[in-house]
């Protein structure tokens, strides 16, 4: 029989269509009520076979159609036809698909239309979404564990990381597949295991100490004239100005990612300048900025002065964006997003700057989608994250908010507060349970004075990473070897 036959043709599609809801699970709609409900109907339309297929066509609908947002970046920054951006979309949605067509054939492969499908779908996920952060140099970007967010359950990120809560959703949907299927022996089993993973899910790890307090200043410089020379006065002056009224009741000052849109190596004006600035407030201040690294090559990074100490610290940007900061070398006839100034290259560096006595571990931008830079960050020493970021080349879409998201399921896993500066969207203080301290409005320009505190504890996903979901492969093979025995 065809693979295009109408009988397949409307499953794939139907495949499709709960795939391109997906989205719509995340910030800024957070309708996780419907996870269930999507990745079970998702897993029903699997059992009859054809999983591949049928995984392939899900993926492409989250990760092609859910991805829209990426077309008019592509067209407005990266100047390409509307043509090329929306295949640019097309073509990416076809390389993440492989990933829950991989998940639909293991889940098929161990566990078929038997009650073992409790165990295999939610294993066959965590291996899936761990796979998604990984290869082709990871793109985690609506990662499925984020859903605990603002749920009883989201403390279990503490100790299995955003990949390992992928189990839970994937749990609820199984059960309500077995459900449907009136399994109600395996079924109740899935129920059980629920409510007791939300019942005794660990509470989120909370700052000690004294409160600190922090302005996390959001300058809204338009993209279009963030990396013109004409409009660098307006873009410091900005900054300082909003700077200014704050530094006298606040520990530190944080701009975003690139603030400075320069080397400062090049421009000793402005260099002794900025110096003057934060001499005058007496304030300590982390920025954005560039730093040389030689051969025409650069580093995106955090740099922190502190008036009382001579000289800057940096730390490096260690995940580049894809086409955004570096072009792989085997298409080199593509250009970066980001205007030449130069070739980023990733940093080497421990992630961490230390102004008196806290360590102030840095994610840029990109690099707070990724669960093992943070933990890296905190295995240095970090005492606090700061997230220092530019979301305006999304526009109003919805991505700056699920880049927002990650960026929350960051301070759960480490059990630290992040400190999250935006040149706009969105600009926040996170508690180390995820939750929003305070926030400014986005596209607006502002200065947000926020309290937070420190902490040396490590969490268990820090001291473990991934390592426990190694635990998954087990399940899987536990959940074959017994499907086949019932068979």
């Amino acid at each position: 029989m065809s693979l295009f036959s109408a009988r397949h043709f409307s499953r794939y599609a139907t495949a499709f269509g709960l795939g391109a809801l997906m989205p719509f699970l995340f910030s800024p709609f957070d309708q996780i009520w419907l996870a269930p409900l999507l990745l079970a109907g998702w897993l029903k339309l699997l059992m009859p076979g054809r999983a591949i297929s049928v995984g392939y066509a899900f993926g492409l609908g989250w990760f092609g159609l859910g991805a829209w947002w990426l077309a008019p970046t592509l067209h407005t920054y990266g100047h390409l036809p509307w043509l090329v951006a929306a295949f640019c979309v097309l073509l990416v949605g076809c390389v993440m698909a492989a990933l829950p067509a991989l998940l639909a054939w293991l889940c098929w492969r161990t566990a078929g239309r038997s009650n073992w499908i409790l165990i295999a779908f939610p294993a066959a996920t965590v291996l899936e979404e761990w796979l998604r952060g990984h290869l082709f140099t990871g793109l985690p970007w609506t990662a499925l564990g984020n859903l605990l967010l603002d749920t009883p359950a989201v403390g279990w990120a503490s100790w299995f990381g955003v990949y390992g809560a992928a189990a839970l959703p994937a749990l609820a949907a199984a059960t309500l597949v077995l459900l449907s299927m009136r399994r109600w022996r395996p079924a109740a089993t899935g129920l059980i295991a629920i409510m007791l993973l939300m019942l005794l899910a660990p509470a989120p790890y909370t700052g000690v100490g004294d409160m600190h307090r922090a302005t996390l200043v959001q300058g809204d410089i338009p993209q279009d004239h963030k990396w013109d020379r004409a409009f660098v006065g307006e873009t410091m002056h900005r900054y300082a100005d909003l700077s200014a009224s704050a530094a006298g009741s606040s520990d530190l000052i944080i701009w975003p990612e690139a603030a400075v849109p320069f080397f400062l190596e090049r421009a000793p004006g402005w260099s002794s300048w900025l110096d003057a600035q934060i001499k005058d407030w007496q304030t300590p201040l982390l920025f954005g900025g560039l730093k040389l690294t030689g051969g025409k090559t650069a580093q995106n990074g955090l740099m922190a002065e502190d008036p009382a100490v001579p000289g800057r610290q940096f730390a490096g940007k260690q995940h580049l964006v894809p086409f955004g900061e570096y072009v792989p070398s085997w298409i080199p006839f593509l250009h970066t997003l980001v205007p030449e100034i130069a070739n980023f290259r990733p940093a080497e560096d421990s992630g961490v700057v230390s102004i008196r006595g806290h360590r102030y571990g840095a994610l840029i931008c990109y690099e707070s989608l990724f669960p093992e830079q943070a933990r890296s960050r905190v295995l240095n020493g970090a005492n606090v994250l700061v997230n220092v970021t530019n979301d305006a080349w999304y526009g109003t879409t919805p991505a700056a908010w699920q880049h927002f998201q990650a960026a929350r399921m960051r301070a759960v896993e480490t059990g630290r507060y992040v400190l999250r500066a935006a040149n706009t969207g969105i600009t926040a203080a996170i508690g180390p349970d995820g939750q929003v301290r305070d926030s400014l409005p986005w596209w607006t320009q502002g200065a947000l004075t926020v309290d937070y505190q420190l902490s040396d504890k490590q969490t268990p996903y820090v001291r473990w990473g991934d390592w426990p979901l190694l635990a998954t492969l087990m399940m899987l093979i536990v959940a074959w070897l017994r499907s086949r025995q019932d068979g």
